[in-house]
């Protein structure tokens, strides 16, 4: 799947940069709800050069595309590296990977949602927030963490944008790069 960043594509990726560590808390390697006090720092993933770890990031987005199971088309974008707050940015990283998701009728966007808050938890991620934003359009934000490969996703259900669609990133726990190594920033 190729993605292409948009405007409201990136906004959600700064949302998520503000989600310490997406809702996971590294003590517990349990799930709490972002933005909770338990939530304070991003798990450690493990180690592995940037692009190997931005290649995983959208093999994950590919696997969220597949849940989606309506018929539609995914943006084209590439992930993005950012530093782990509180971390030597010369060692440690995280990525991220915002996409949209276009449905083929506007009216499958509410189905889209409901396929993804089903599904995921099958597939071991756990919802941590499904409820409108405060924005002025109401949006329906879904928010799940998978604890087991230390990433996060948030999915903005935007039904009044020009076209209707789904605007997701997909951010993972802090990566160290192997030894010798440096952080590729992208």
């Amino acid at each position: 799947m190729k993605i292409k960043p948009g405007a409201p594509a990136l906004l959600v990726s700064l949302a998520l940069i503000t989600l310490t560590g997406c809702g996971m808390n590294d003590s517990s390697g349990s799930a709490t709800p972002s933005g909770s006090a338990d939530s304070a720092e991003a798990p450690l993933v493990g180690t592995s050069t940037s692009r190997d770890a931005a290649d995983a990031v959208e093999k994950a987005s590919s696997e969220l595309y597949d849940l989606i199971g309506v018929k539609g088309k995914g943006s084209e974008s590439r992930s993005g590296v950012m530093e782990c707050e509180g971390k030597d940015p010369a060692t440690y990283f995280k990525v991220f990977h915002p996409w949209s998701f276009y449905p083929a009728s506007a009216d499958q966007l509410d189905e889209a949602m409901e396929r993804l808050k089903s599904e995921l938890p099958k597939h071991g991620w756990k919802v941590v927030r499904y409820e409108p934003d405060t924005s002025q359009a109401k949006n329906l934000v879904l928010t799940a963490d998978n604890t087991e490969k230390k990433y996060g996703v948030s999915v903005v259900q935007m039904k009044k944008n020009d076209p209707p669609k789904l605007s997701l990133t997909v951010v993972s726990g802090c990566y160290r790069v192997p030894e010798g190594k440096e952080v590729d920033r992208f």
